[in-house]
């Protein structure tokens, strides 16, 4: 089974940052001269070109690896051929599903697995840029045989190396079914037809992207009082740069933690089958502006591609479907009406169950077909240890994640205060004089007296 390891090309020098931007240039100069070539034969009713046409057409002409030209060829082919596809299985898609038709000024760059050097004693990666032209070289500890290359820039340079060293299982851990019910609040519940349930909460995902809008609204402030093109405004650009990559790398990493947590918790209990619900038709419905903006910076569809990619791996089939009106019927009597909090409570029959794992044990009707018995017990997770903010309040250093909650799994596990250290911390500025004062002799007596 193949996988894509990504790897941070940080520090380089600036001849070979020049190198690489030249060449993503000459790449998007490729890609430009392609795509125009294809809308010009769909434009004139002619046959549209094939992959030895494009090849025949850009032989010679770029200063680029042939086969890096040919990769970038056939990734034109694959987009107009997904396209066609869609667009013939969904006939709707037509009115606003087009070919590729936009000019880029770069491109990534693509090298296939035999173009590929890799000298593991001296840890060396070396991609070829054509003849005549010096080739690539990258320090890397690889513990791998890598495969295809491909160069993006991602707020800087990153090397997505295809690795077919995964071990994949050969058969499915056990016939039982699985459900997914994704949100934001709780990265997904599950619940399978054994009568067991999880949920992996989101709030720390949740912290971090409301840190990171906070952070970039001071920096947007503090930038709109600079003149443009300033050193402060370099440094804030800067600035700016390293914390959305700083989060992007802390998001990424708890979205992976917590569907890996999903998939384990799956194979630990025989599920054979996993139906994971598309919940995006929310994003449609206006619901304010503070919470529009949450909906819109949720990534349900990297969940999605994160549990299919691991399920696939763990030999367990995955689908995906439509979990429309699961949220929002009772699991026993079957009466609908809108939740409101966490916990789901039934008006005609007194249920009570968590909100998610009721929308997931719904799913099953959805997904297989079967009614199930709502879970008797629910086990609850985070995605990872949460990092606790520095300062005298804060003695333990990371939270586990186990969640500590035993019931309900509503409240977060909250870190035992130091009898070291103060239990709150002085204001901004200083304690105040009625602080300062409140431990002199004069009031200790006052104290006394009153008593």
């Amino acid at each position: 089974m193949e996988s894509v390891s990504i790897h941070r090309l940080g520090d380089l020098p600036r001849p070979t940052l020049s190198t690489l931007r030249d060449a993503q240039m000459e790449a998007g100069r490729l890609w430009t001269d392609i795509v125009g070539v294809h809308r010009k034969a769909r434009e004139d009713r002619v046959p549209w070109p094939t992959r030895d046409m494009l090849q025949k057409h850009t032989k010679g002409r770029y200063a680029l690896h042939s086969q890096t030209v040919q990769m970038i060829c056939h990734q034109l082919l694959a987009n107009v051929e997904a396209t066609s596809e869609r667009r013939r299985n969904e006939p709707s898609s037509r009115r606003w599903l087009r070919y590729p038709y936009k000019e880029k000024r770069f491109f990534a760059l693509y090298w296939p697995a035999q173009a590929v050097d890799y000298n593991k004693a001296a840890k060396r990666l070396v991609l070829p840029m054509g003849r005549g032209r010096k080739s690539l070289v990258f320090k890397l500890d690889l513990d791998f045989a890598p495969g295809g290359v491909k160069l993006v820039w991602n707020e800087g340079y990153e090397l997505h190396i295809v690795r077919s060293d995964i071990a994949q299982a050969e058969k499915p851990p056990g016939e039982h079914r699985a459900t997914v019910d994704l949100g934001e609040i709780h990265q997904a519940a599950v619940a399978t037809s054994t009568g067991e349930a999880l949920v992996v909460s989101g709030r720390g995902i949740r912290s971090d992207k409301r840190l990171l809008s906070k952070q970039l609204g001071e920096i947007a402030r503090k930038r709109s009082r600079c003149r443009k093109g300033s050193r402060r405004a370099k440094r804030l650009q800067r600035a700016r740069e390293k914390r959305t990559l700083l989060s992007r790398r802390r998001i990424r990493d708890k979205r992976h933690k917590g569907t890996r947590k999903v998939i384990d918790f799956c194979v630990a209990h025989g599920v054979g089958e996993l139906y994971v619900g598309d919940p995006r038709g929310v994003r449609k419905l206006k619901s304010g502006r503070r919470h529009n903006q949450r909906i819109s910076r949720w990534e349900v569809g990297k969940d999605m591609d994160y549990l299919g990619h691991k399920a696939e791996r763990a030999g367990i089939a995955c689908s995906t479907g439509d979990e429309r009106g699961t949220s929002s019927r009772c699991p026993q009597c079957g009466h609908r009406h809108r939740p409101k909090g966490r916990t789901w409570q039934c008006k005609r029959c007194g249920f009570e169950g968590h909100r998610d794992v009721v929308g997931a044990a719904n799913m099953h009707v959805n997904g297989f077909g079967r009614k199930v018995t709502f879970p008797a017990s629910v086990t609850y997770r985070r995605a990872g240890p949460m990092r606790a903010a520095r300062g005298v309040n804060n003695p333990v250093p990371s939270l586990p994640a186990r969640r500590s909650s035993p019931d309900t799994g509503l409240r977060e596990g909250l870190a035992p205060f130091s009898p070291l250290l103060p239990a709150t911390s002085l204001p901004e500025g200083g304690a105040s004089r009625r602080d300062r004062t409140a431990g002199s002799p004069a009031r200790r007596r006052a104290r006394s007296q009153a008593a």
